[in-house]
């Protein structure tokens, strides 16, 4: 799809890779963004309309579709990062506020946006996953199963959205430069250098995106031997 012109809601739009994708679709000539976080008033960029929005609630959710009815791309960006050994008591716990906030949200969002896509002409999705949603690490278990989920539904919703020419972008990256990545050691990446990867696979028509040599060196190591995924 075409960016300038487009009509963009942005999820966890508040700070760090949210932010980003406000920025670069505004740069990119998106003709409005409206930027969602739990606290609005916590968005302060220029140019974009704030929007009160936790994933999490189907309300909040539904309200939303019913009252945006522009939009032509959604950015399925919000999400969390619970880590911690999968044999904790408060595992469990973990993981369903893992998958609530990034698969269900994710999936709600789609389920609810869609009609309002193909009424626009179709659009597209763009759902931010991780590296982490092939590859598991000491202490990521939750998080990377919620992340693996987010892949699957995904995949499934890209079929099925074809018959209203909605598009379905995957993006997968390593650590980002943002709040969530702080303290994690290694390289990374600039939210700034991810959206604009974004962008031109939108207007590309791209279904997955692997924005990172990590991540397309896990991703190929799926096939590989030993498989990526198994552990060291």
């Amino acid at each position: 799809m075409k960016i300038e012109g487009s009509i963009a809601l942005v999820t966890g739009a508040n700070r760090g890779l949210g932010a980003a994708f406000a920025r670069g679709l505004l740069a990119a000539g998106a003709a409005k963004v409206y930027a969602a976080a739990r606290d609005p008033a916590r968005i302060t960029l220029p140019g974009v309309m704030p929007v009160r929005l936790d994933v999490t609630q189907p309300e909040h959710i539904a309200a939303l579709a019913h009252e945006l009815r522009d939009v032509t791309l959604l950015v399925n960006n919000a999400g969390i990062a619970e880590f911690g050994s999968l044999l904790d008591p408060n595992a469990i716990d973990a993981l369903h506020r893992q998958f609530e906030t990034n698969a269900v949200g994710p999936l709600r969002l789609v389920q609810a946006f869609a009609p309002v896509l193909a009424g626009n002409g179709g659009g597209a999705v763009v759902n931010v996953l991780s590296v982490l949603s092939w590859l598991t690490m000491p202490g990521t278990g939750a998080y990377s199963a919620s992340k693996a989920a987010g892949w699957a539904l995904g995949n499934a919703l890209r079929q099925e959205l074809k018959a209203q020419d909605t598009e379905l972008l995957a993006v997968h990256s390593a650590v980002i430069d943002t709040d969530m990545g702080r303290g994690i050691p290694g390289q990374k990446i600039a939210p700034d250098d991810v959206v604009r990867q974004v962008i031109a696979a939108l207007e590309a028509g791209q279904p997955e995106l692997l924005a990172d040599p990590t991540t397309q060196h896990v991703h190929a190591g799926l096939v590989a031997q030993p498989r990526a995924y198994i552990g060291a």
